[in-house]
């Protein structure tokens, strides 16, 4: 079908709603991002935009990667990807990070449901959302990040390592852990808003 009026904008023939990758962090990075774990600085899971709990949508928790000297490396290897994502499959303005990287643990009986990275106000500038499975997928059951695609849910790849980077618009969730523990790391990269 032809556009009626078309305004001579390049067209995007690579979108995806999701991109995966493997083999960014080496087996022992990826064991060092997972030691960076405390007990002592976790806290419950709040939502997006709000100091609130809400454990029918969201129940995990959640502690942050502040950008140090012996974290930037993290969050180097993470913005090149994001780069590159973005170059070859969404073409969105970013400017950086929105937050600190979040690490998640979701233990049995927690999920996060559906929902989005995007919306009104503090998360308005959210444009792409990295998610990277820090659990081997047999130390856990349940737990799988799952896409909306109009009717159709399917499941990102779960192998320890895999990092899944997406357009924060995309309806997503966590279903419930059943047995064991996952952990991840979060983060949005933030940009102008959309025009």
């Amino acid at each position: 079908m032809a556009i009626n009026y078309p305004f001579g904008l390049p067209l995007k023939h690579n979108f995806a709603e999701f991109v995966h990758y493997n083999g960014l962090f080496l087996p022992h990075e990826t064991d060092r991002i997972l030691n960076l774990w405390s007990e002592n600085q976790k806290i419950k899971a709040t939502l997006s935009g709000s100091d609130t709990y809400d454990d029918e949508l969201r129940k995990s928790d959640v502690m942050f990667i502040e950008n140090t000297p012996e974290t930037e490396w993290i969050y180097n290897r993470l913005a090149g990807l994001a780069i590159q994502c973005n170059n070859e499959r969404y073409w969105f303005d970013l400017l950086g990070f929105h937050n600190n990287l979040q690490l998640a643990s979701y233990t049995e009986g927690d999920f996060f449901d559906w929902h989005l990275d995007f919306g009104a106000g503090e998360i308005s500038d959210r444009k792409l959302s990295i998610s990277m499975q820090l659990s081997d997928p047999d130390e856990y059951e349940g737990g799988d990040l799952q896409f909306m695609l109009n009717q159709k849910i399917v499941s990102a790849p779960r192998e320890k390592g895999t990092i899944i980077v997406f357009p924060s618009f995309m309806m997503h969730r966590v279903t419930p852990i059943t047995k064991g523990v996952r952990k991840s790391i979060v983060g949005w990269v933030a940009g102008p808003p959309y025009r």
